[in-house]
């Protein structure tokens, strides 16, 4: 199974940046994967949030095929612990070819890829900037990947 992460603009702290990559590095030995940056919108001003959401939504869903499981990064998704998003993704892996996973903008996603997803998943009750869920994830996944694997980076 193929693993992609689509983010809506560049990361642009590069101590994040370095981290970030650390971790894409670390998951592309147990699955391929890859980062896809969806370009953030220019000349906003003049955009309501829903249109701003609107015109991502468009870019977002040009990255995504009709067989993918899309799975939004939203805080109104369902948590997990890391064991069990460990066991969500090991059965995503048997059941899906390519396994889409979006980080949007800052106002969310539009109703298009509301529409369009098979799941949501959140990483905590707690607001986390966009930049740092970057991290925050890319972190779970790997560890994850470790715990599918049965390799010591995960202690309970």
């Amino acid at each position: 199974m193929k693993t992609l992460l689509i983010l809506v603009g560049k990361t642009n702290d590069k101590h994040l940046s370095v981290l970030i990559d650390d971790y894409v590095n670390r998951i592309g030995h147990y699955m391929p994967f890859e980062l896809t940056v969806v370009p953030e919108l220019k000349n906003t001003k003049s955009l309501s949030e829903e249109q701003q959401k609107d015109k991502e939504g468009d870019l977002i869903l040009k990255h995504v095929q009709s067989g993918d499981t899309l799975v939004l990064l939203d805080e109104h998704g369902t948590e997990y612990r890391s064991v069990g998003f460990a066991q969500w993704l090991e059965r995503q892996q048997s059941l899906s070819k390519r396994l889409v996973f979006v980080i949007g903008g800052p106002y969310g996603f539009s109703s298009a890829v509301h529409s369009r997803c098979n799941a949501k998943i959140s990483l905590s009750r707690m607001t986390f900037s966009h930049q740092m869920v970057r991290l925050v994830f890319a972190e779970q996944l790997y560890r994850a990947c470790t715990i599918i694997k049965g390799e010591p980076y995960h202690h309970e």
